[in-house]
């Protein structure tokens, strides 16, 4: 039997799509595959269908940097809408408990947010893709059941008020990876003695990508009609998603020895941690790691050709 022609095209590069509200992150990602007619891609972490904004999505080799992006801090938009608490924490679930907000000033709310800044302690929502037993927790939660959840401790580096009307607070949020916004406002409704939960929240910022310009799924089709060439001047290159890393220049001995696996000495290179690595005759090569006996390791290297 002849081998199995794979489908779609050998593209690579990171396209910053702005994920419409009602849509899976899942979902989104197979938008796009389809658009590009690539044959691989990933997303870098979930959003929820309520939310709305950036979410990277890496097509063919680009998909060996996604982790990165996963791991990434993030900044959000958000209004917490105060006096309601619901099942999910978000304006999906049902209400469960309302309460007044009247007469809390925006001076308290400030308090409070700022109360959250640093590092805390957030026990994750029973609605989300946490695993327990090898079932993620928002199918157990649709079946009734709860379970007991350890909390995990994140960084929450900033949380600015925007706005403050009615019973709805608008937040600006810079946080680590893993952080629940839906947590963060039950919390803090929880802190003003009212309950609260998200009504609405996009995504501004994952790691280096902060204000850049993102693409809706309607605009990429648009740029499809007009041809691949169009299309793909919207992939920011792979190397992008490491760019606040230190770079390192390899020679063509060490590129060699570097793509078959072994760790190099290069003269002048960082003494710790992640680095950018890269050759004159290829360019980026992928990311290597620094080992304690000062060589550095490759971690995630690009194919040769695609």
């Amino acid at each position: 039997m002849g081998r199995r022609h794979r489908r779609g095209r050998n593209v690579q590069g990171i396209v910053l799509l702005d994920k419409p509200v009602g849509l899976s992150s899942n979902e989104a990602l197979q938008a796009v595959k389809r658009i590009f007619n690539a044959r691989k891609a990933g997303h870098t972490g979930s959003l929820d269908k309520l939310a709305s904004g950036l979410l990277p999505i890496c097509l063919g080799e680009a998909t060996k940097v996604s982790s990165f992006l996963l791991n990434a801090d993030k900044h959000y938009q958000a209004t917490f809408k105060l006096g309601l608490k619901t099942t999910t924490g978000d304006a999906e679930g049902e209400v469960v408990q309302r309460r007044s907000s009247d007469g809390i000033a925006g001076k308290r709310v400030a308090q409070v947010l700022s109360d959250f800044v640093g590092e805390i302690e957030q026990t994750p929502p029973m609605h989300s893709a946490i695993k327990y037993k090898g079932k993620p927790l928002y199918k157990l939660a649709h079946q009734g059941i709860e379970v007991e959840r350890q909390p995990r401790r994140v960084t929450v580096h900033s949380m600015d008020m925007l706005s403050f009307e009615g019973d709805e607070v608008q937040v600006d949020v810079r946080c680590s990876k893993g952080t629940y916004i839906r947590t963060l406002a039950e919390d803090v409704g929880e802190a003003l003695g009212c309950g609260a939960h998200v009504s609405e929240l996009r995504r501004l910022g994952a790691g280096p990508y902060d204000g850049e310009k993102t693409w809706s799924l309607e605009e990429l089709a648009q740029m499809a009609r007009q041809g691949e060439g169009t299309l793909d001047a919207a992939l920011l290159a792979t190397e992008t998603a490491v760019e606040h890393w230190p770079s390192v220049q390899l020679t063509e001995d060490a590129a060699f020895y570097v793509r078959q696996g072994q760790p190099v000495m290069v003269p002048h290179a960082p003494t710790r941690g992640w680095v950018r690595l890269s050759a004159a005759s290829r360019g980026f090569l992928g990311v290597g790691e620094v080992l304690d006996d000062g060589r550095i390791a490759p971690r995630r290297l690009l194919n040769a050709g695609e």
